[in-house]
């Protein structure tokens, strides 16, 4: 009878990749697997119910909000009573963690398991509290949750409370990983543990076989196009180095921008970008998940301007800097210690510029497009990099 394994998550799948590749893995290599997620948005509620019949797992909604407005009120209630005892007497507590964290403790704890490996800041709140009922426990740090956003919103975080787990879990456990080799070295060095393994936000190189081969973003073939992706498009995620690079960009590309517009941003674009440029910048809404590949490699060139005032995000190697390489993009990536450490290993198809430096990533965007030989020859070093080393 196989192992079986409980991923902890609480959240939407479709915008969890790495949950779904971990259990996937998992599951082919013949586990019996169950991610325990949640439900509160009913569009991606939609996108997750879609995902299920192609996956080798199950995915089990352990709180879905979609159906009772008096649930939703109720999970949000709690949530702002969580953040006002913080706010008022510093108490951190684990309503701040998450929406699902009651409805998923209690389902784990009925959930008979071999292994139960925590993947979110929630899942790590039950995965202490399942490991002080003796079951085996584990975590897979996607982020370094005590050392995630920007200072402003990490004042409002339960600081204390997520290095406390994190300490447990990954001194107690009996399986630890994350996303990149400077992470797990970090992790080491800060909680005394042994180094977490290694575990690559890669994608495989069969999801090629799903490019649709159409053009759905670009609007002129013969000018270089260049993409950037995330859930919110705003500031703090790069973009500040790439709009102020622009002035400086001495051949005509295109600039493809993907993600939900945060308040504010259109208002932003415009007062940062040059007025010859604002012709050539495309706003695009998030596709599924199956079709992202498709969109991505669309482009040309691939910018990931990750920032380095985030500990976690200066550390990590995200999904988007191997989506690009999957892609087949050129890439022009920030020098964060992550995103370093993917250029070690496909050196001629990221280039690196200092992170905040926009002449050095306007000099790095004008090599490329200033040689089509030269793009094509970084496109086919990356496919190369996703085939044999991600």
């Amino acid at each position: 009878m196989a192992a079986n394994i409980v991923i902890l998550s609480g959240n939407h799948l479709c915008h969890n990749p790495r949950v779904i590749k971990v259990a996937a893995t998992l599951a082919t290599a013949g586990y019996d697997v169950t991610a325990f997620g949640g439900w509160f948005d009913p569009i991606l509620k939609e996108r997750d119910q879609k995902l299920l019949n192609s996956l080798p797992f199950r995915f089990v909604p352990v709180v879905d909000s979609t159906t009772s407005a008096l649930q939703r009120s109720r999970l949000r209630i709690r949530s702002k009573l969580g953040s006002i005892a913080h706010h008022i007497g510093r108490l951190g507590n684990r309503w701040q963690l998450g929406y699902a964290y009651t409805a998923l403790r209690q389902t784990a704890r009925c959930q008979a398991a071999d292994l139960y490996i925590a993947h979110s800041e929630q899942a790590m709140a039950v995965g202490f509290d399942l490991l002080r009922d003796g079951r085996r426990v584990g975590v897979d740090m996607e982020d370094w949750f005590s050392e995630d956003l920007l200072s402003d919103a990490r004042r409002h975080r339960p600081l204390r409370l997520l290095r406390s787990l994190e300490s447990k879990l990954l001194t107690y456990g009996v399986y630890s990983s994350c996303p990149s080799r400077a992470m797990s070295e970090a992790l080491a060095q800060q909680y005394r543990c042994l180094p977490p393994a290694v575990v690559y936000n890669a994608f495989p190189w069969s999801e090629r076989s799903s490019l649709d081969g159409l053009l759905k973003d670009r609007m002129n073939r013969n000018v270089p196009s260049i993409h950037w992706f995330s859930q919110t498009l705003g500031a703090g995620r790069g973009l500040e180095d790439l709009l102020a690079a622009l002035p400086l960009v001495h051949h005509a590309a295109e600039i493809h921008l993907r993600g939900n517009p945060a308040a504010g941003f259109e208002s932003w674009l415009r007062n940062s970008v040059p007025q010859y440029w604002r012709d050539r910048i495309f706003l695009h809404g998030l596709v599924p998940n199956e079709e992202l590949l498709s969109r991505i490699a669309e482009h040309d060139i691939g910018f990931a301007g990750e920032m380095k005032c985030c500990h976690s995000r200066n550390l990590t190697v995200t999904n988007k800097i191997l989506y690009y390489i999957l892609a087949g993009l050129a890439v022009v990536a920030s020098d964060t210690t992550g995103q370093c450490e993917v250029a070690e290993q496909a050196p001629d198809a990221v280039s690196l510029y200092p992170s905040g430096d926009s002449s050095m990533l306007a000099a790095k965007l004008n090599i490329l497009l200033a040689s089509r030989n030269h793009l094509r020859s970084a496109k086919d070093a990356a496919l190369q990099a996703a085939k044999q080393t991600f």
